[in-house]
């Protein structure tokens, strides 16, 4: 495990060492204001599915994109254009952006920062945009509420923006280990090391619940240790609280995120992902097909 962690990252935005002085603070006390932006709807219990699978073809709208500058959303956003599709970005600095994707017609780059609200991101998603891939994730900080702003609201206000404009099809890129309490995971490495972090997991976690329940057709993406290097395995897909372990390429959560839009069988599903040279290659059809509705 300790390879695992020191060669990957098991999140896209975020791996750096923490100081011994430091002591990691519980992000949600009394004390704390939070003065980002929330504009969340009470929903139920249990969870909400709408009747009928939505596929999305690459005929259709816009793909929506937010964290698109990111080391994972920049290659959701490549792959996207490869295939055909109109793809919007969404990010929170144009310029940088410009200088990370080449001129393309079928690219459209506006600012969407998720901590400013569901207001605000519904005019930036518009009315053009007909599926949206999360692909968001905290910047490095000692803001203890930093994963919270981002990781949880920041994601409730992008589910509520596609509420207001009629979004049906919801990607979300998670992780694995985000329920690893529930699986009897508290002493793995990798649970201890990202939650000391403002409990990035828990937050994590709390967003998946989110969108479980509001009713939008989604696919929850959890991969492994994730790596920059090119894909040097064949994908293994497992459902939901299996995997503790693992890396994958950064490449592949791209492409199993944009096939997710691509095959009903992906819906209303969270799929946990790693590759190995030794696992056989599969479809996406297959892999998606064999995980349960939970």
């Amino acid at each position: 495990m300790a390879t695992f962690l020191s060669k990957t990252s098991i999140f896209h935005t975020f791996s750096f060492s923490l100081p011994k002085s430091c002591t990691p603070i519980f992000p949600f006390n009394k004390t704390h204001s939070l003065s980002f932006s929330v504009r969340a709807n009470k929903m139920e219990e249990s969870e909400i599915k709408e009747d009928g699978e939505v596929g999305v073809s690459n005929t259709q709208k816009k793909i929506f994109v937010a964290g698109a500058t990111g080391n994972t959303g920049k290659r959701i956003v490549e792959q996207l254009l490869a295939k055909g599709f109109s793809v919007k970005a969404g990010v929170r600095d144009i310029d940088k952006a410009k200088t990370v994707f080449s001129t393309n017609p079928a690219l459209q780059i506006v600012k969407a920062d998720v901590t400013d609200g569901s207001d605000k991101l519904a005019e930036a998603i518009s009315d053009d945009s007909d599926a949206l891939i999360c692909a968001t994730g905290f910047q490095r900080s000692w803001d203890p509420l930093a994963p919270w702003k981002v990781d949880y609201f920041g994601t409730v206000n992008l589910i509520e923006a596609c509420r207001k404009r009629g979004i049906k099809r919801f990607i979300l890129i998670s992780s694995i280990l985000v329920n690893g309490a529930a699986m009897g995971q508290l002493l793995n490495p990798a649970y201890i090391f990202l939650n000391v972090f403002g409990l990035v997991l828990v937050a994590k976690l709390q967003a998946e619940n989110y969108i479980r329940k509001s009713g939008i057709n989604y696919t929850i993406v959890r991969p492994g240790g994730l790596k920059n290097d090119p894909p040097s395995g064949n994908i293994i897909m497992d459902p939901e609280d299996t995997l503790s372990g693992g890396s994958i390429s950064r490449d592949q959560v791209a492409e199993v995120a944009v096939e997710a839009l691509n095959h009903t069988e992906a819906s209303f599903k969270v799929v946990e992902i790693i590759a190995s040279p030794d696992a056989p290659k599969r479809s996406f059809e297959e892999l998606f097909g064999a995980i349960k509705q939970r």
